[in-house]
Parts: C-alpha cells; sequence; structure tokens
C-alpha cells in the first residue's frame, strides 16, 4: 500500500496539470504559440544549463545513465522497425514515436517527485539525449534529411553545450547567473505540462488502431530494451529507476509536430500521441513501480 500511495503521490499531481490544461483548451481554445516559444527559447534552454551547471551534478558520473538512455530510444527503433515491418505500417509514420517519448513535458517533473531535486539533472541528461537525436535521426527518418544547422544552433542544445562545458570544467557559476536560471527552470516544469494538455485538444483518434498499437509498442518496446541495461550497466538505485521510469513514457506531441512539418501521416502519428498518453495510466505506473 504504501509503494501504491507513493506511486499515486508523483502521478496524481502530474496528471492533474494535463488535465487543467486540457479542460481549460477545450473551453477557451487559447493560441499557445507565444507561451510555447517561450518554453523552447527560454524556459527549457534555462533549465537545461541550470541542471547541467549545479554543482551536485557530474557529467561524466551520469555517462552510463546517458549510454542507457541511447540504447533505450534506438532499442525501441528498432523494435518498432521490426514490428512496422510485420504488420506492413509505413516505418516513417511508426518508428518515430516509439523512439521518442514524453521525456520532457512528463518525464522530467515525475523524475523530481520521484527522486527529489536530485533526480532533476540526470533527467534532464536523458532528456538532451533524446531531444538530439530527434532533430537528428527521428528528422531524418520522417524527412530523408537533417538540418544539422538548424539542430546545433537550437537554444537547447546550445543551453546543453554550455551546461556540459562548465560540468566537465567544473566552473563554479556565479549565484547571481545560475539563480535565475534555477527559477527559469521551475517555471518550465508546469508550463510544459499545461501545454501538453493544451495541445492534447487539437490531435485526433483517427487510425485509432495504429494508435493503439503504439501506444502499447511504444513502453513495452521502451522497458525490453532498458531490461537488460539495469542489469549490465554499473548504475546506481536511482539511476536504474530513472531509466525504467524513461523506458515507460508514452510518446511525445513533438513527433505530432514534426509529423505535421513534413506531411507524414500527422492524423495516424497524433492517433498515436493521444492514445500513448491514455495509456500511460497504465504503463507509467507500472515504470515507477519497476523505478522504485
Amino acid at each position: 500500500m504504501d509503494l501504491f500511495e507513493r506511486i499515486a503521490g508523483i502521478l496524481l499531481p502530474v496528471l492533474f496539470i494535463v488535465l487543467l490544461g486540457y479542460l481549460y483548451g477545450r473551453r477557451h481554445k487559447p493560441d499557445l504559440q507565444v507561451v510555447n516559444q517561450l518554453s523552447i527559447n527560454v524556459l527549457a534552454p534555462a533549465l537545461v544549463f541550470s541542471a547541467l551547471a549545479s554543482k551536485d551534478f557530474d557529467l561524466l558520473a551520469t555517462r552510463w545513465l546517458l549510454l542507457g538512455g541511447l540504447v533505450v530510444v534506438l532499442g525501441s527503433g528498432l523494435i518498432a522497425w521490426i514490428v512496422a515491418r510485420l504488420l506492413r505500417i509505413d516505418v516513417r509514420t511508426f518508428i518515430p514515436p516509439m523512439m521518442f517519448n514524453n521525456c520532457g513535458n512528463m518525464g522530467l517533473p515525475l523524475a523530481v517527485l520521484a527522486f527529489g531535486p536530485t533526480g532533476l539533472a540526470p533527467a534532464v541528461a536523458m532528456f538532451i539525449v533524446s531531444n538530439a537525436l530527434h532533430f537528428t535521426v527521428g528528422t531524418a527518418i520522417v524527412s530523408g534529411k537533417v538540418n544539422w544547422r538548424a539542430a546545433f544552433l537550437s537554444p537547447v542544445i546550445l543551453a546543453t553545450i554550455a551546461g556540459c562545458i562548465v560540468s566537465l570544467l567544473h566552473w563554479p557559476v556565479p549565484r547571481f547567473v545560475q539563480l535565475p536560471m534555477e527559477m527559469l527552470g521551475q517555471a518550465a516544469i508546469p508550463l510544459m505540462l499545461f501545454a501538453l494538455g493544451n495541445r492534447m485538444t487539437a490531435v485526433s483518434s483517427k487510425g485509432w488502431h495504429v494508435g493503439v498499437l503504439g501506444a502499447v509498442v511504444c513502453p513495452v518496446a521502451g522497458l525490453l530494451a532498458a531490461w537488460p541495461l539495469v542489469m549490465l550497466l554499473p548504475l546506481s538505485d536511482m539511476e536504474r529507476g530513472l531509466l525504467f521510469l524513461f523506458a515507460a513514457l508514452p510518446p511525445a506531441v513533438l513527433n505530432y509536430m514534426v509529423a505535421e512539418q513534413y506531411q507524414q501521416q500527422p492524423e495516424l502519428v497524433a492517433s498515436i500521441v493521444l492514445i500513448g498518453n491514455i495509456a500511460a495510466l497504465l504503463f507509467v505506473p507500472l515504470g515507477l513501480y519497476l523505478a522504485l
């Protein structure tokens, strides 16, 4: 019962903010374009930099967790490729949502609630790995090409590079710089959850059969990829938990936005995202159970 209460205490606050964003979006239909741009260009980079530059975070010490996150993303893609070929589903539509999960909007707050403030920086590091792969490998899968200049000049990537340099060289960041970065970063997490709920009002349930399949394959493939890693890699207890949590997350809403940009069956990707995030009510508690 204690474990169940702990999982509920972690998951329910996240779901409450997502639901609030969804209900507000259904009623008022706000245009959150400016808010989303603010999150992408200011708040998320501040969160990334403050986490990586924190004196409590050691990038080199997290190398095995980062390797695990990389293998989970690529392993999920391999499993999804097999499923897509067997069922004759367009791999460019199906594979990216299986590889790139909601490790930002949902994963970061869950990591903080499950493991406390010390869980944020390594969770951010895995988010960076997934995000970097999404804008390179993921874009290449969907569109057949990569805009390297846009990918590496994005604010999140630039913040990542700066944070990694500070962490590796152990440069002390002045308090008057670190504190506002932390404050902006703290604002990013609830805002991303609220925006996620609002974004869910725009996606469709058309192609629900592919959506149901994706909702199952995404977390199952992630957990299958993560299972041998937690036994083979020299991870701490918290890192094992973070990897299981990362693996169990549903498809990211960003997959729908990328598919829409390149007109790669966005209605099917929307269905995968929508139903996948609903199915998170089952799979995320499983991930938390394994993590805790």
